[in-house]
């Protein structure tokens, strides 16, 4: 039996903005939908990691409302692949305990694509450990145009009052993740440092890791590099540090004085 210090906590919620599927396959004289099969790969590979490591959600952004503006056969190829992961991954996730989420205007997807994401969500909507979200047909700024539009229809109809929009509470009920935990870690990976229109209002207090490693490249280790970045970071939330040495002060002399494993 050993004694050890508690650790800091891993994120409870990590969003990805899942980048350089094209690029990965460029350097190698591939297609860029080999890119894109290959970022399948991480993907599960990712999910895995992150339950393992106590991350009990994770939001990957998977198409963008931009992404309409690729190539037909690039965005076919997605959607496919999209349908292809979805009836691969469904028996994995019910055997996992990983409840789908979707966030986004799915409802403009392929009617293949759809059923899948129906049949999958279906089969996984009771389990509460674990949540894996996938923003398709997704943006940020379109997501507040139907938050406002479901607000608007909502006061006219009598169930929410014009007094709600004062408040972040009241207004953030009408987001696609209105039900959702806030992320505590946004990850970039391929070197870029923007967030492309992904979870604005969500990630007000998020922390953010850039990572040059492309998206097919990006593995448990490169996971636990940005969850450990995550854990050096001090988290104010408007605070100063003296405000929140004290309440770790607090909370360190009400805590038992060791773990046992």
């Amino acid at each position: 039996m050993t004694s050890v210090p508690l650790q800091p906590p891993v994120p409870a919620h990590i969003a990805i903005i899942m980048d350089g599927n094209g690029r990965w396959a460029k350097q190698r004289g591939l297609p860029r939908l080999e890119g894109h099969r290959r970022g399948v790969e991480s993907v599960r590979t990712v999910v895995d990691a992150a339950r393992e490591l106590g991350v009990r959600c994770v939001t990957l952004y998977a198409f963008s409302v931009e992404n309409w503006r690729r190539p037909g056969e690039e965005v076919g190829g997605l959607m496919a692949l999209l349908e292809t992961f979805l009836h691969r991954e469904t028996p994995n996730m019910v055997r996992d305990r990983v409840c789908l989420r979707t966030i986004g205007r799915t409802e403009e997807l392929p009617s293949g694509a759809r059923a899948a994401l129906k049949a999958a969500m279906a089969a996984t909507a009771h389990f509460t450990d674990y949540t894996l979200v996938l923003a398709l047909n997704y943006g940020s700024r379109t997501e507040v145009q139907d938050a406002a539009r479901a607000y608007a229809a909502a006061v006219l109809a009598g169930r929410a009052s014009l007094d709600d929009a004062a408040s972040w509470e009241g207004f953030s009920r009408h987001l696609y993740t209105h039900d959702l935990p806030d992320p505590d870690l946004v990850i970039r990976t391929s070197g870029e440092k923007r967030i492309s229109n992904f979870l604005l209002l969500q990630s007000a207090y998020a922390e953010f890791v850039f990572t040059p490693v492309l998206w097919p490249d990006f593995g448990k280790a490169e996971l636990i590099a940005a969850i450990d970045e995550f854990r050096g970071r001090e988290r104010r939330f408007g605070q100063i540090t003296e405000q929140l040495a004290a309440a770790n002060a607090e909370a360190e002399a009400q805590r038992p004085a060791d773990v046992i494993i």
